[in-house]
């Protein structure tokens, strides 16, 4: 039998690999409670930031939480915390702290005004 060799490639027939790959920036992640079922609110939101950003923004996740949780994060950076807020954003405000934040000079047309 032959040894394993880990410096060549893994050939595969009719399988997909996943390979460790780096974040694309700039990463968008919204955390959500799947206790209090927020899943579709935060699904629309994401779909929602990816039609308007969708030259801007490098990935975008959803990230299940629990206890009440509702953040959106660019890069590191908290942009929205229903905790701290004690609401949902409204989608164009959320668009507008996104935009500030990865797309500075971006004009959003009518979630502008």
């Amino acid at each position: 039998m032959a040894e394993y060799d880990d410096t060549q490639p893994i050939l595969l027939k009719n399988a997909t690999l996943a390979l460790h790959m780096e974040p694309k920036s700039p990463r968008v992640e919204i955390t959500y409670c799947t206790q209090c079922r927020w899943l579709l609110r935060a699904a629309w939101m994401a779909q929602e930031l990816l039609t308007t950003f969708q030259a801007e923004i490098g990935e975008l996740a959803l990230v299940p939480g629990t206890g009440g949780v509702f953040e959106v994060r660019t890069g590191e950076e908290v942009i929205w915390s229903r905790a701290e807020k004690g609401r949902f954003p409204e989608i164009k405000e959320l668009k507008q702290l996104v935009r500030d934040a990865i797309a500075p000079g971006k004009d959003l047309g009518h979630s502008e005004r």
